[in-house]
């Protein structure tokens, strides 16, 4: 029985392996290694500015690097397989889209998530003592957004290139929204809106509904685009060239 065990442990492990070799294309730790020194960039920046650091800050400090590491695997996975010559092989397993990419989204948003604890982590003793749960899931919201559009678009231009194009002036428009937006009626829709950036003129009241309700209208865009970028890998045609 322990052998049993031990065996499909090693074969979920060598799985999970495998699917992190094709997702990152073997650039995965270009992409750690970005997101670590754009991190250590950042607070090392905070930690010598005679401004105090809070955790609104310390949110948007580390939503940038979480959003680089999730967007190469999202945005160029289905690039990925075809460069690696086995996307003609994956479309031949049944329910491909579900086997294979949920199992991909779900592992990509797991180690995503995973680094952010350990930045969050280092955070807190470097800089401000917060809670780190808290920090890492409010974080993981527009994290997740990003990435399940990435994958959305991928499905429908089926080119890595364009679709990152498309998603990064989308990133624009949206931070661009962001900077002009002063109400909060508008802010609450918006992908960058920070949940610990409360309005000293604003009720805690009225903050935690514009939270719950910027939060809700991203894991729904989140759940559509998943569902609608699986029924695009429907189209097996489309993507054999």
């Amino acid at each position: 029985m322990e052998k049993q065990k031990s065996v499909q442990l090693s074969i979920i492990t060598e799985l999970i392996r495998y699917n992190i070799k094709v997702i990152f294309g073997n650039k995965f730790v270009y992409f750690l290694g970005g997101s670590f020194i754009f991190f250590l960039l950042i607070t090392g920046i905070s930690l010598f500015s005679p401004s105090i650091p809070d955790v609104a800050s310390i949110y948007h400090q580390l939503l940038f690097p979480a959003l680089l590491l999730i967007f190469f695997p999202t945005v160029y996975g289905i690039q990925n397989d075809e460069d690696a010559r086995i996307l003609e092989i994956l479309f031949s397993i049944p329910n491909y889209r579900f086997k294979v990419w949920m199992v991909r989204i779900l592992i990509i948003l797991m180690m995503v998530w995973s680094v952010i604890l350990f930045l969050s982590f280092l955070d807190n003793f470097i800089l401000l003592r917060h809670n780190i749960l808290l920090l890492s899931l409010q974080l993981m919201v527009p994290v997740t957004f990003f990435g399940t559009v990435g994958f959305l678009f991928s499905t429908i231009i089926r080119n890595g290139h364009g679709a990152a194009v498309v998603v990064i002036i989308l990133a624009i428009i949206a931070w661009f929204l962001e900077i002009i937006s002063g109400e909060l009626s508008i802010t609450t829709w918006s992908v960058f809106f920070n949940p610990f950036d409360m309005p000293s003129d604003t009720s805690s009241v009225v903050w935690e509904l514009a939270v719950v309700r910027n939060r809700t209208f991203l894991l729904v865009v989140s759940a559509v685009s998943v569902l609608w970028g699986l029924l695009n890998l429907q189209q097996r045609e489309k993507f054999m060239r």
